[in-house]
């Protein structure tokens, strides 16, 4: 979340937060801070009084002990510190060296090992910069931790006979916890446990904890995923007391609540979700009227209608934010009553909605369109494999309704590009589990036309909520605040990188304008389709862009080409979703704008935890590739080169899509140089080639589950070597700089000095 800052505060009120700001940990009485100031004339000591007062009822001052004050560290900004001082979050490495990430700041501040003050990964801190040295990096020492971003960690116990250690799980946290043994709590050896860091002594190489949950024995299936559910910051099950309030839920709807609505039951409405989906946020209804035009309503589960602002199931569903998804279960926003019950839209029952309905002739021209609260009686629950094969037969079940329903989506999809839409497609990694949830089999998910189809009409009812209020709040002149979904443009410096980046393995990134900007990105995505570079390139791709957010700010979408865009079509999984049905039911009947920095707050949470959430999913898919991996030991995969590094050789398995490393110390037929302008680790001897993309036989030699870790080597048997063939031969830089390296030349420029010859570190160790 963004820092906060002392709005609204006099030349008195802020040079105390100044002097408070300087030294946060030490509070004083309104006589040293007179002192600090250099007038200690008992009018001014007064007049301080007075404006400590002030900022005590603002909460921008915490009375420490009587008569003394310390600032909330919360408020402390980086103007209110002297030039040589800036605040920032850390970003920590393994090794305990940090860097500090600085809003204001076009690089981020290094912290070596011994200056990082005992701050953590994510804290807030603040930061002496060192005198700025000739060519190097920028530096500085962390001087105070404002704000931990966290204080339960989970991981491992070591068990002594008087006192134990806590192992994290995290490679973020540098650091094991010591645990005294009253606070063990009756954790065992190598138990995963849930810790709570209780203090750190400034002189103490580590903190002090203690054991609060017990999630069951290291390497067990539920215990591993509700170890990465712990270490996201995401509850692990319901309260009694949100259970109970879900429960007293009705499901009956009376008549009176169906007279307020808009009748859709005599509609042919169906549902289009995964095979294996429980809670159903959306309906697509269809019908051709009397002129000729379509019908089609965009129907979403009416939460906010069982859900009441400020109540404990609203309090619990903002506390997560979101559904999150792993790989072997769900873990809802909602309890199940509500999520698969109540709020669903199952078929063959009348369900609560709102909805949006357009009136479209077969261009997919919109002549109009409604916003309103409504009742639907579903009449088919459909996957997208049974869609999907109604579209490519043109026949089957309700088919009047799909084939209709995939013309019009595919003209809108169509538009949608020409008008400057990227198609960010990333590969969706799935898996076939046991009873066990042991993955047997490993997938990617494809998207294709059925999914195309309900994407579609989801894109659009968001976009034409946005604009509804959108554009209204620009005619009017008001400020309805309104909660966006919003892309902004790329940074210039990561695309001219990423441009740089493509052209060494032979793609072209046009950056003049954005409709080539556009157009470069979606012929790059059909170029390397398939292709052992693809996965790598699409992730940097989705790097070099911004990323989307929730805000009241709206900058428009840039990725979807929308100018208003937001989300309004998952409320059960999606807490910004109900937030939109709250606001736009209110603002359909005129009611006062909402306060934009609630909503701003709010829309900043939720963000975060969106981010939490991708990231736990994406741990439990590592999770599963790993598990995969591990009664494979020995096995021989076909691969390609996904990422080059000073460690090695990332590669990703074609078959299973795995990804593990080679590390480069196994590379032991030659000394070896990493080119990282090129991509690639080049023999000194041999002239050896190994590039990004290019395609390679791998053995699989260990895997660590608890780390997500899967070690190869390469198998050398002639086959899949690659040679000169992985550079771009319409490069002349390139081609000299290989004949060069074939005659004994110049090494590659730029590059860094790695040994892997085998032989001679074997000779030193004998030496040793």
């Amino acid at each position: 979340m963004k820092e906060k800052n002392a709005k609204k505060t006099n030349t008195i009120e802020t040079q105390i937060l100044k002097i408070l700001s300087f030294s946060p940990e030490k509070p004083m009485n309104y006589k040293q801070i007179a002192a600090q100031m250099g007038r200690n004339d008992r009018a001014m000591q007064i007049t301080i009084k007075n404006n400590i007062e002030s900022l005590l009822e603002k909460e921008i001052l915490i009375e420490e002990d009587r008569g003394k004050y310390r600032i909330d560290t919360r408020f402390i900004t980086t103007d209110l510190l002297p030039s040589n001082y800036v605040i920032g979050k850390v970003d920590m490495k393994q090794t305990g060296k940090a860097y500090v990430i600085v809003d204001n700041l076009s690089e981020d501040v290094y912290i070596a090992p011994n200056n990082t003050n005992h701050a953590l990964n994510n804290d807030k801190v603040k930061v002496y910069l060192f005198p700025r040295r000739k060519n190097r990096k920028l530096e500085g020492q962390i001087t105070d931790v404002l704000e931990r971003s966290q204080t339960r960690f989970v991981g491992s116990m070591q068990i002594h006979q008087s006192y134990a250690f806590f192992i994290p799980d995290a490679a973020s946290m540098p650091v094991d916890i010591f645990i005294a043994k009253e606070d063990i709590n009756g954790a065992k050896e190598n138990d995963k446990v849930i810790v709570e860091m209780t203090s750190w002594n400034e002189r103490a190489n580590n903190p002090f904890g203690r054991v609060v949950e017990i999630l069951g024995t290291k390497g067990e299936n539920n215990t591993e995923m509700l170890s990465i559910l712990a270490e996201y910051g995401f509850p692990l099950s319901f309260s009694e007391k949100v259970e109970k309030e879900a429960q007293k839920i009705s499901e009956k709807i009376s008549k009176e609540e169906i007279e307020k609505r808009r009748d859709f039951r005599g509609i042919t409405t169906i549902t289009i979700d995964p095979y294996d989906a429980k809670d159903f946020d959306d309906a697509l209804s269809f019908r051709v009227l009397d002129n000729g035009l379509y019908e089609i309503g965009v129907h979403i589960a009416d939460v906010s209608h069982y859900i009441k602002k400020g109540s404990l199931l609203d309090e619990e569903a903002y506390k997560r934010a979101t559904s999150v998804y792993l790989v072997d279960r769900t873990i809802p926003m909602l309890p199940e009553k509500l999520s698969n019950g109540v709020c669903s839209l199952g078929p063959n029952k009348d369900s609560l909605t709102f909805s949006v309905v357009f009136i479209i002739d077969e261009k997919a021209q919109i002549i109009d369109q409604f916003f309103g609260k409504g009742i639907i009686h579903s009449n088919r629950r459909f996957t997208y494999e049974e869609v999907q094969k109604t579209i490519e037969e043109k026949q089957g079940e309700l088919s009047e309704v799909i084939l209709p329903l995939h013309k019009i989506a595919t003209i809108l999809r169509k538009k949608r590009f020409v008008k400057g839409a990227i198609n960010f497609e990333s590969q969706e990694v799935k898996f076939h589990l046991d009873e066990n949830a042991k993955p047997i089999g490993v997938y990617i998910k494809e998207s294709k036309e059925a999914n195309w189809l309900v994407e579609e009409f989801m894109l659009l009812a968001n976009k034409k909520v946005a604009e509804k209020i959108g554009k209204e709040k620009n005619k009017k002149g008001g400020a309805k605040n309104f909660v966006y979904r919003i892309h902004d443009e790329p940074n210039p410096e990561k695309l001219s990188t990423f441009k740089t980046f493509v052209s060494k393995l032979g793609y072209d990134i046009k950056t003049e304008s954005r409709g080539a900007l556009v157009k470069s990105f979606n012929t790059l995505f059909e170029a390397i389709s398939g292709k052992g570079e693809e996965t790598m390139i699409s992730s940097i791709a989705i790097r070099t862009m911004s990323k989307a957010y929730y805000s009241t700010n709206n900058i428009g979408h840039y990725g979807l080409s929308f100018n208003y865009y937001t989300h309004f079509t998952s409320p059960i999984r999606r807490y910004p979703d109900l937030m939109v049905h709250r606001l736009l039911e209110g603002y359909l009947i005129d009611k006062p704008s909402v306060d934009k920095e609630y909503l701003e707050g709010k829309c900043e949470y939720c963000s975060l935890m969106e981010k939490r959430a991708a990231e736990a999913e994406r741990t439990s898919v590592k999770y599963k590739q790993a598990e995969f991996l591990s009664d494979k030991i020995g096995e021989v995969f076909l691969g390609a080169i996904s990422g080059v590094s000073k460690w090695g050789l990332y590669v990703l398995i074609d078959q299973n899509k795995c990804e593990g490393l080679i590390p480069i110390r196994s590379l032991n037929d030659d000394f070896y140089y990493i080119d990282e302008d090129n991509y690639q680790v080049v023999g000194k001897n041999n002239n050896r080639t190994y590039r990004l993309g290019d395609p390679i036989k791998i053995r699989v030699e260990d895997v660590n589950l608890l780390k997500k870790q899967m070690t190869f080597s390469l198998v050398d048997d002639g086959e899949f070597l690659p040679e000169y063939r992985s550079f771009n031969p319409q490069k002349e830089e390139e081609k000299k700089q290989y004949t060069n390296n074939k005659k004994g030349g110049n090494k590659p420029k730029n590059t860094k000095k790695t040994k892997v010859d085998g032989e001679k570190r074997r000779n030193k160790s004998k030496k040793k």
